[in-house]
C-alpha cells in the first residue's frame, strides 16, 4: 500500500469512526510522509480515543506548529487548546497552563474575529470553577457561551451551557442549571459533534447530577452515553468513567455483583494509559462494594489505593472503622473531613454517614448539626435521593433522642422515597430502624415484620453485616425457620467451624470433596454469609453446633 492510499484509508477509517483502524494505518502512513495538519489533527483524536496519550500530544503538538508556521492561527490555537483538554484529562496542570498562555497569547497578537476567541475561555472558565470562583467562571462561560451563538460554533455552545448549568447546581439552583444540561445532552449525542467533545461534556454532565443528587438523570443519560459508545467498541477514553458511574447506580438498585464487575473492569481500563483521574473513584466505588459485603481486608486496601491516587476515603472508611468497631477513630475522621469539606455538594456526600458516626458516638449535638444542614441541602435541591437521606438522618436522631412516634413518622417518608428510587439496600436499612421504633412503641408483630424484610434483603444483597445485626434483633425462635440445615450440613459447619479443609472433612465423613463444596457453598448460602470464616462465627452465635438427635 502507498503512502497516499493509507492516508485515504485512514481518512475513510475515522470518518466510520473506526478509530483503532484510523490510528494504526494513519501511524503506518506518517513512518512514510510528513503528514499534513488536517491528518495529524485526525491522528491525535484517534490516538485519544483509543488510549495512545502520548501519541496524541504528540500530533497535536506538530499540528499546531504546522498551523502556526502555515500563518493559520485560527488553527493554531485550537490545536493549543485541545492539547490544554488532553494535559488536563492526565493531571498535567503545568504544561496545560503553558499550552493555555501560548493559546492565549496568539489571539492578543491576532484580530481576526471569529469563533476561535472563545476557545481558550472554556479551559479557564473550568480552572476558575475548580477553584471556587463560581461568578467569574459563570461569566467566562457567559462570554465563550455568546461567541459560539454568534458564530454558530456548536462546541462553544456545548461547553458555554454546560458550564453555566453545572455553576447553577452548584448555587442551588437546579431548576434553572438541569434544562440547560437536558439540551446539551441532546446535541452531544448526535454525530454533530467531535466524540473529544461528547466525552468531555458526558463527564461534566455527571459530576453535575451527582452534584445536585439526582440519580434518576444519572441513571437515563449513563445509559445513553453507554449505547453511544458501544456504537464505537474502540474507544478506550470516557468508558472506564462511565462503568465507574455505572457502577456506582448499580450498587444503588442493588445489583451488588454487577457493579462489582463494572468497578473491577473499570480500573483495569483507567490503569493504561496512566495518569487518569476515575481510576481513584473506581477504586473508591470498588471499596464501598466491599465494604457493604463485609470484606473488609479487600475494602481496606481499594480505599488505600483510592486514596493514593488523589481521591479522599472518606466517608466509606470511617464507615468501615465504624463497622469494625472502631467508633472513637471513626467519629474523628468524620469531624476532621467534614470540617475540611467546602463545597454544598461534597458536604451533602459526607453528612448521611457524618450523622450515622456521631449518633454511634453519642454526640447527639453534632448528629442535630448535621441533620439540620443535610435538611437544607434537601430543600436546595429537593432530589428525591437527598430527600431520602434527610429523612433516614432525621429518624435516626429523634429515635437516639426517644422521640418514637417522631422518628417513625420520618422513616416512613424515607421508606418510600427509597421505594420509589428503587434503592433496596438504604430501604432495608431503613426498615431496621423503623422495626426499633415499633418495638419501642410495644407493637412487637410490626417490629419482626419488619426485620424479617430487611434480613431478607441483605440476605439476598450479600449484605452479610448488616444481616447479622437485623438477625441479632429477631427473637431466637424466629430464625432459620425458613432455611434449617440439613443434619449433613450441619456436620460439614462443625468441622468447618474446626478449620478443617474441604479435603479433610470429605475424608472424616467419607464423601467426595466436591460434595463437600457444594455442602459449604449451601450452608454460605442459607446463613447470608460471604466466608467460611463468617458461618463460623455466625453458628457459634447462633448455637447451631449442637450435635444433631
Amino acid at each position: 500500500m502507498t503512502a497516499s492510499d493509507a492516508l485515504e484509508q485512514g481518512r475513510a477509517a475515522y470518518d466510520r469512526r473506526a478509530w483503532s483502524e484510523a490510528y494504526a494505518v494513519l501511524c503506518a502512513a506518517a513512518r512514510e510522509v510528513a503528514l499534513a495538519p488536517d491528518d495529524l489533527e485526525r491522528l491525535a483524536v484517534a490516538a485519544f480515543l483509543c488510549g495512545h496519550d502520548p501519541e496524541c500530544i504528540d500530533a497535536w503538538t506538530r499540528a499546531h506548529h504546522h498551523r502556526l508556521e502555515g500563518g493559520d492561527v485560527d488553527g493554531a490555537v485550537r490545536c493549543a487548546v485541545r492539547l490544554v483538554s488532553v494535559l488536563a484529562h492526565r493531571n498535567e496542570f503545568a504544561r496545560m497552563q503553558a499550552w493555555l498562555a501560548r493559546a492565549e497569547r496568539l489571539l492578543e497578537e491576532h484580530e481576526h474575529d471569529c469563533a476561535i476567541h472563545g476557545y481558550p475561555l472554556i479551559p479557564r472558565a473550568i480552572t476558575l470553577f475548580g477553584q471556587g470562583d463560581l461568578d467569574a467562571a459563570y461569566d467566562t462561560f457567559s462570554r465563550a457561551l455568546a461567541i459560539g451563538r454568534r458564530f454558530d460554533d456548536g462546541e462553544l455552545i456545548t461547553f458555554g451551557n454546560v458550564g453555566r448549568g453545572r455553576i447553577l447546581i452548584a448555587r442551588g439552583r437546579p431548576e434553572e442549571g438541569f434544562p440547560l444540561l437536558d439540551e446539551v445532552l441532546l446535541t452531544i449525542t448526535s454525530r454533530e459533534l467531535s466524540p473529544l467533545i461528547v466525552g468531555h461534556a458526558y463527564c461534566a454532565l455527571m459530576e453535575a447530577c451527582f452534584d445536585a443528587f439526582d440519580v434518576r438523570r444519572a441513571t437515563e443519560w449513563t445509559e445513553i452515553v453507554r449505547r453511544w459508545c458501544e456504537d464505537q467498541p474502540d474507544i478506550v477514553a470516557y468508558r472506564g468513567d462511565c462503568m465507574v458511574h455505572r457502577a456506582e447506580i448499580l450498587q444503588m438498585r442493588g445489583s451488588w455483583q454487577d457493579a462489582l464487575e463494572q468497578s473491577r473492569i473499570a480500573c483495569r481500563r483507567l490503569a493504561d494509559p496512566p495518569g487518569q483521574g476515575a481510576l481513584a473513584h473506581g477504586h473508591y466505588r470498588r471499596a464501598e462494594l466491599h465494604r457493604v459485603r463485609g470484606e473488609y481486608a479487600e475494602a481496606e486496601d481499594a480505599y488505600r489505593e483510592a486514596a493514593r491516587l488523589g481521591r479522599p476515603p472518606e466517608p466509606g472508611l470511617a464507615l468501615l472503622r465504624l463497622a469494625q468497631g472502631e467508633t472513637e477513630r471513626a467519629a474523628a475522621m468524620m469531624r476532621r473531613a467534614l470540617a475540611e469539606c467546602g463545597p454544598t455538594h461534597e458536604r451533602g456526600r459526607l453528612l448521611p454517614a457524618y450523622v450515622e458516626v456521631m449518633l454511634a458516638d453519642g454526640d447527639l449535638r453534632a448528629a442535630r448539626d448535621g441533620v439540620e444542614e443535610l435538611a437544607a441541602i434537601a430543600r436546595a435541591f429537593g432530589a428525591p435521593l437527598v430527600r431520602a437521606q434527610c429523612e433516614h438522618a432525621q429518624g435516626a436522631l429523634l429515635f437516639a433522642e426517644a422521640r418514637h412516634a417522631e422518628a417513625l413518622a420520618a422513616l416512613r417518608r424515607a421508606s418510600a422515597l427509597w421505594h420509589d428510587l428503587e434503592a433496596p439496600y438504604d430501604l432495608a436499612r431503613t426498615r431496621v430502624l423503623v422495626a426499633l421504633c415499633c418495638r419501642a412503641l410495644g407493637d412487637e408483630d410490626s417490629a419482626q415484620l419488619e426485620l424479617d424484610a430487611a434480613a431478607s434483603t441483605f440476605r439476598q444483597l450479600g449484605a452479610a453485616p448488616d444481616l447479622a445485626r437485623a438477625e441479632a434483633l429477631l427473637p431466637p425462635e424466629t430464625l432459620l425457620s425458613d432455611r434449617v440445615l440439613s443434619d449433613r450440613e450441619t456436620d460439614v459447619l462443625r468441622l468447618v467451624a474446626r478449620g478443617m479443609t474441604n479435603r479433610a472433612i470429605a475424608d472424616e465423613l467419607v464423601i467426595s470433596e466436591k460434595t463437600v463444596a457444594r455442602h459449604v457453598s449451601n450452608i454460605l448460602t442459607k446463613l447470608g454469609v460471604s466466608s467460611r470464616a463468617a458461618a463460623t462465627a455466625y453458628a457459634y452465635e447462633h448455637d447451631l453446633l449442637k450435635p444433631t438427635a
